[in-house]
């Protein structure tokens, strides 16, 4: 418990939505009538930003008639991208509770609230019932948990056998020190990297089938040397990570494109069925 309190300490702020309405003004958007993608991205906090949670929610077949479930949704960035683009209904769960009133209040304003629902709540015990939903997903929040056998179990037990789960995690595939703060813990506390073979042992544990498997960073590689050019030739964009992470951002996002780039950790994608 005392570790989800750190978490939800280390992400949480008031006044975000406001934050990012008056970055959306700054680039001339009309913020009463949003789409998605005029947030740019900034509201996916993950490696890869969108491009990623496309190829998530393609590999999961995602569709119409789905209802997915967002484990650790934030700001409901994923959770409106996969809304808007496949057609499906979302619902999203975050420990944050600044993260889910933003969330609730952007997804107003993108037209989508009949379609993406957010409520705050832990991973760990979710107020769902057993079954409820045809697919679930799990983007850079694995990182924050220490009891991934518990999450996982959690996650198995809210879906329909044959349901499709995306893990989309930073995980731990070299030997070396990480460098702190990251954009997921200020300190190592707080940090629960774990290699891909562990995620398989434990998703095997918890009921389920692993499908596939996906290294993304070549893709988190590329995006962020074409967004450092992008500013070196343009400035910085007002629509950016530090939205969210403040004015640290830089060296957070430093450090962690540099522990890609050098081998320690990769953003890992794995599709697993409940069996």
């Amino acid at each position: 418990m005392e570790a989800e309190q750190q978490v939800a300490r280390h992400y949480g702020r008031s006044g975000i939505e406001q934050v990012f309405l008056d970055a959306l003004r700054a680039v001339g958007k009309d913020i009463d009538h949003l789409a998605p993608a005029d947030l740019s991205g900034a509201d996916e906090f993950h490696l890869g930003g969108p491009a990623a949670t496309a190829e998530l929610a393609r590999n999961l077949g995602l569709g119409p008639d789905t209802h997915l479930l967002d484990v650790g949704c934030g700001i409901g960035g994923p959770a409106r991208h996969i809304a808007a683009a496949q057609g499906c209904r979302v619902t999203g769960i975050d420990l944050t509770a600044e993260f889910v009133e933003a969330a609730e209040g952007l997804t107003g304003r993108c037209g989508l609230s009949g379609r993406a629902l957010f409520h705050q709540g832990s991973a760990l015990a979710m107020p769902f019932p057993d079954g409820a939903f045809d697919a679930a997903t799990l983007i850079h929040v694995g990182m924050n948990i220490a009891d991934k056998a518990a999450l996982f179990a959690e996650v198995r037990r809210v879906l329909k056998p044959g349901a499709r789960f995306g893990v989309y995690d930073v995980m731990r595939v070299g030997e070396g020190e990480l460098p702190y703060p990251m954009p997921w813990a200020a300190t190592p506390d707080t940090s629960f990297v774990e290699p891909p073979e562990a995620y398989r042992r434990l998703l095997r544990e918890a009921g389920f089938t692993i499908e596939a498997e996906h290294d993304r960073s070549a893709l988190a590689l590329r995006l962020g040397r074409e967004m450092r050019e992008r500013a070196a030739a343009q400035g910085p964009s007002p629509l950016g990570p530090h939205l969210l992470m403040g004015p640290g951002a830089p060296q957070r996002v430093g450090n962690v494109m540099s522990a890609v780039d050098r081998g320690l950790i990769a953003p890992v994608e794995m599709v697993a069925q409940a069996g």
